[in-house]
Order: C-alpha cells, then structure tokens, then sequence
C-alpha cells in the first residue's frame, strides 16, 4: 500500500471507531490485527488504565515498555506490580549498550542539557532506536496519547497513519481529561506510580522529569528547560 492508502485507510477506521468507548477501540484492534499490533507503555496514568483495559481482553495481548537506563525507581517498581496484579507479561526493550558508550563517552552523561540536538540524541539512542526494534513485524501500535496533554498533541487523532515508523497508531484516550483518567484509576484500584502523589504529571527519564508547580501545563515537567514546543522525544514524530 502507498502512504496516500495507509493516510485513507487510518481516515476510514478514524470515522468508523469516533466516539466509540475506549475499551471496544482496543477490542477492534486487539481483534482484527491480532499478533501485529502491541501496546507501547510508559507506565503513566494513561498507560495504566489502557493496561487495565487490554487485561481485560487478553491478558496475552503484546505489551512492551522502554527502559532507558535513567528511569525512577518507582517507575521500576510499578512495573512490577502491575505485572503481578494483572498476570502480564510487560516486555522490556533496552538501549544497545555500545550506543549508548558512544554517546555518553563523546558528549557526557548530562549531554542532555547542553542543548536541543544533544537531547534529541539522547532520546534517540534510548527511546527511538529500541522503539523501532519493538516494532519489527507490527500493523499498529496503542499509545496512550490525549489532546489535553501539550501543545504538541492538539491535532491528534484516535486512529492516525504513523508514517514516520510506517504503523498504524491508535490512541484510544485521545478524548479523555486529567480529571477522567483519574477518575477511572480510582474506580478500577489501577496501580500508578506514587509520584503522581508528589507533583509528577508526566514521568519520564529521572534527570528529565521534575514536579510541576500550579497552574503549569501537565507536561511542563518534561525537559522543562525547553521551548514547550520542543519538548518530545521523537516517539510521535510526525513527517
């Protein structure tokens, strides 16, 4: 198929699942691309309650997550639990070692903050590069992306073309608020990572991630000494 036909075919399912609940998107997809399509999770609040979610489905369902190497570790500590408590397999797919020796050894162990392109190759080397390994033999991945979450997201849809990884990409809370979200994982008992508890919005690397103060955006957290349109990883790079 051309990308023209992969952008039509995202447009169709766009418009046959809009406005369907969350868990009957997952269903669909779990379904109909079965043992070609995974889960990407971060372990934050959104990706707990898709977790939930597919648990219910089939607990055999593909989920993988990203160690980088810098992680909290309490984020270590929920993937474990959440391991446990739903009977899941979380596959964790780890940065090659000898790039991450390159990296370190030519710009530092806090390249990250001496500028946008140092970071960006961080994030590359830690995130993107193991990403696309996890997507070898995939239709589509499930993310846990909303609009509400940066400036970054606004125009996301519930099903888009990822053209960039060439993959569907299915966002089955691109509507749901903060408030939702929280709402649903105090209902189900969803574990979450306890730094939610303590200012963490958004939860990434440990030297990337900071509290965020009132009234700031709830990705504010993430490389907070950027331009807030800059601050993504590359995992939802769009061409």
């Amino acid at each position: 198929m051309t990308n023209t036909d992969n952008i039509k075919r995202a447009e169709v399912l766009n418009n046959q699942l809009a406005g369907k609940p969350a868990a009957a998107v997952l269903k669909y997809f779990l379904n109909d691309f079965d043992g070609k399509v995974a889960f990407s999770s971060s372990l934050g609040a959104e990706d707990q309650v898709i977790t939930h979610i597919i648990a219910g489905i089939n607990a055999s369902a593909s989920i993988f997550t990203l160690d980088t190497g810098r992680l909290f570790q309490e984020t270590y500590d929920l993937m474990q639990q959440t391991s446990q408590k739903y009977g899941i397999t979380i596959k964790v797919m780890f940065p090659d070692k000898d790039m991450v020796e390159q990296m370190v050894n030519e710009k530092g162990i806090n390249l990250f903050y001496d500028s946008i392109e140092n970071r960006r190759r961080c994030c590359h080397v830690r995130k993107i590069e193991p990403l696309q390994r996890a997507f070898k033999g995939l239709d589509a991945w499930i993310c846990g992306l909303r609009r509400g979450q940066s400036v970054t997201r606004k125009d996301d849809q519930l099903v888009e073309w990822d053209a960039t990884n060439g993959l569907l990409k299915v966002n089955p809370l691109i509507e749901w608020t903060d408030d939702e979200v929280w709402a649903f994982i105090k209902k189900n008992h969803i574990p979450y990572n306890k730094l939610h508890d303590e200012g963490f919005a958004s939860i990434g690397c440990q030297p990337c991630t900071r509290a965020i103060l009132p009234g700031e955006d709830i990705r504010a957290g993430r490389w907070w000494w950027e331009n807030p349109n800059t601050r993504e990883c590359g995992l939802h790079k769009k061409e």
